[in-house]
């Protein structure tokens, strides 16, 4: 018997789904947000004061998430949802980029903060070390959330086309541009930050987790865990240095990785994984 398989995956989800995927990610995020800048005293009045645990910060923040499940809810059904979350399963990945996760990453934060002359650790909330860590888990909830769409969707999409390289660039500009209504929420934290240097930042993490969603075959577990280590309440206030160290450290990644970054040699184009679609046309 012969099946008949294709490596990308079309026939299960198009690359037109981008544009979707897209248009309900911004939809929901610059709409629950732009309420809150419009008209922000009936929207408190109605709604609550949005803040970072208000369900609506969870709503816009869970957008990428809530698109990218409707996209392979409708091309693929339950049984590809059920594909596409075992990607959170997928835990090999090479050595050198867990440390640099786990380890790499935090490191840069507290380097940034000696230079500007700040501490080795953020300051504990005056109630402690208890409700600091479970900011720590909500920020979990979060962030994280956001690469179901990011990296679940986007990027493999989009490298069916182009290097991982471009495919990092477009994905970290989309993903600073969503974040544009947040800097004009004073009850967010947002406001009190600079949009450009955090637009650049965006860029250069998008750029830098690349060579590890590509290297760990497609996991979404190591660009949640890479996510979750950049809201880190435990980490110090580094700007502006961080973001410089981060550029500095996203270049010397991408010359090292030249050879798979800007090739589409081992780039991961898969939403739902191979296997999936295999065991189906058997079953078929």
């Amino acid at each position: 018997m012969q099946i008949a398989l294709r490596s990308t995956e079309e026939s299960r989800i198009p690359t037109s789904a981008i544009a979707v995927f897209l248009i309900i990610t911004f939809a929901i995020t610059w709409g629950v947000v732009g309420v809150y800048i419009l008209a922000p005293n009936v929207a408190a009045a109605t709604f609550g004061e949005i803040s970072g645990s208000h369900p609506f910060f969870f709503l816009a923040t869970w957008s990428p998430a809530i698109a990218a499940f409707a996209i392979v809810s409708f091309y693929s059904g339950t049984s590809g949802v059920k594909a596409f979350l075992s990607r959170l399963l997928l835990w090999r990945c090479s050595a050198g980029w867990v440390v640099f996760i786990l380890v790499l990453l935090p490191m840069g934060f507290v380097a940034g903060s000696l230079i500007k002359g700040g501490p080795l650790l953020a300051p504990l909330p005056p109630e402690g070390l208890g409700p600091a860590v479970a900011v720590l888990f909500m920020m979990l909830m979060l962030g994280p959330i956001e690469e179901f769409g990011w990296r679940g969707v986007m990027q493999p999409l989009l490298q069916r086309h182009m290097a991982p390289i471009w495919a990092g660039l477009i994905i970290g500009a989309t993903w600073g541009l969503w974040h544009l209504p947040a800097f004009f929420l004073s009850s967010t934290v947002y406001a009190n930050w600079n949009f450009l240097p955090f637009f650049v930042g965006n860029v250069t993490l998008a750029v830098l987790v690349t060579p590890i969603f590509n290297s760990a075959r497609g996991s979404l577990l190591w660009p949640m865990l890479f996510h979750w280590q950049l809201i880190n309440p435990f980490w110090p206030d580094a700007q502006p240095w961080d973001t410089i160290i981060l550029v500095v450290v996203a270049v010397l990644v991408t010359w090292w990785n030249r050879d798979t970054m800007f090739t589409r040699r081992g780039a991961v184009t898969e939403v739902i994984p191979m296997s999936h679609v295999v065991s189906e046309r058997f079953a078929e």
